[in-house]
């Protein structure tokens, strides 16, 4: 089989969620005998220089990146207020993308094609026009749910009036784009629940199917390496506002406390983008790393990872990493969204600050409880989100939709 992924953004480097997805995908299919073809797009907030992208992987999936600017400008952001199309999904739309796009369904024929992200539809009646290829889309979240998320904890009433347009704008695209695709692969049960629920849907046309993160165990295995104990981590893209929020609020609703009753307790904040005010801020007991080269070696150093998120969608892969590294999570309900987990057994979830607090104080105290829900965790990820069988499940839906 012949796939041409469309990408949002390049799955190499894989430093952070979207792009690990994206990479989890095509290495699985090239492993599984298949031929994958890359076009993605190269933008100002995920600049890849294509020379710095090793050989090999460039021969195996052929990755093409066109540049796109992707920043926001002040006057079309304003006018759109006017508008009733989605601004973040014209900042996508572009004519050298289209032309690249053009090029290669006409110099090559593919049986599927395949979408990463709602972002990249603007391009199906393109693909539609040059390719016989069945279209799937790979959703990675609630495109607008998040937004709704954010507007909805968002104090600053004018902001919030834009951002409610933002979400009633990209909902009513969401909402109608998909039906023009033949198949879509959500990364959660949840998700496929409601694209399957939309008006026209209800008869299953397009076929819908969840197809979760996998991991490849080979990358996780097990280590007699002792983490540091106790530790508390966060690592994640802070340029994602889930995210920075997520940390702002544990910084200053939740850290105090535990930095009361634990001194000698510390807290290691990890991930790209990191905010220069985050940096200087100097709360007590935190350490700002930053980018770290290698996030599989540096979870292994720590005991606790903290996902504080209260706004987002999809499935949270730093999570699924860090259960495959055998790592006790807390999060929050919303972190823990698409994962097949359970309280106390295989994580912790804490919706506010008094249970952060006692999760978090229970995992301090009791080393024994910390660990066991660590290897519970591994458990559950290796058992249940294994990349092969994932991507058999993938390739399965592809023929069902192809017939």
């Amino acid at each position: 089989m012949k796939i041409l992924l469309l990408c949002n953004k390049s799955p190499f480097p894989a430093r952070e969620g979207g792009p690990i997805a994206m990479n989890m995908i095509l290495e699985g299919l090239i492993r599984a005998g298949h031929t994958v073809k890359v076009l993605a797009i190269n933008s100002n907030k995920y600049k890849v220089d294509i020379d710095s992208i090793p050989s090999e992987y460039r021969k195996k999936t052929g990755i093409e990146l066109v540049d796109v600017d992707l920043s926001i400008k002040p006057l079309g952001a304003f006018l759109n207020l006017f508008s009733s199309r989605s601004y973040h999904v014209e900042r996508f739309i572009s004519g050298d993308m289209e032309q690249a796009l053009i090029r290669i369904l006409q110099s090559e024929k593919f049986d599927v094609v395949q979408f990463e992200m709602l972002f990249m539809s603007p391009y199906l009646d393109v693909v539609r026009k040059y390719s016989a290829a069945k279209i799937v889309l790979r959703t990675h979240n609630i495109e607008h749910l998040i937004w709704k998320r954010i507007a909805d904890t968002t104090k600053n009433p004018l902001k919030r009036i834009y951002l409610r347009h933002l979400v009633r704008t990209l909902k009513n695209y969401e909402c109608s784009v998909v039906r023009n695709f033949d198949g879509i692969a959500a990364i959660t049960e949840k998700d496929a629940t409601f694209f399957r629920s939309l008006a026209g849907m209800e008869k299953d046309h397009p076929p819908v199917i969840s197809i979760p993160f996998g991991i490849d165990p080979e990358c996780f295995p097990e280590t007699k390496e002792e983490p540091e104990f106790p530790s508390l981590f966060s690592i994640g893209a802070m340029d994602w506002i889930p995210n920075l929020e997520g940390i702002c609020w544990f910084l200053e609703k939740v850290w105090p406390e535990l930095h009361s009753r634990f001194p000698l307790l510390r807290y290691t904040l990890a991930g790209r983008h990191m905010p220069q005010w985050l940096k200087e801020k100097g709360y007590p007991g935190v350490e700002v790393a930053g980018e770290v080269d290698d996030a599989l070696a540096f979870m292994r150093t720590k005991a606790i990872l903290v996902v504080p998120l209260f706004s987002g969608s999809g499935i949270r892969i730093k999570i699924i990493e860090g259960m495959a590294a055998g790592k006790t999570i807390v999060s929050t309900a919303i972190g823990a969204e698409g994962i097949r987990c359970s309280h106390g057994k295989d994580i912790f979830i804490a919706d506010d600050t008094e249970a952060f607090i006692r999760s978090i104080s229970a995992c301090v105290e009791d080393k024994k409880l910390c660990e066991s829900v660590g290897r519970n965790a591994r458990k559950l990820i290796l058992e249940e989100y294994n990349r092969d069988s994932i991507i058999s499940k993938l390739l399965g839906f592809y023929q069902k939709i192809g017939r």
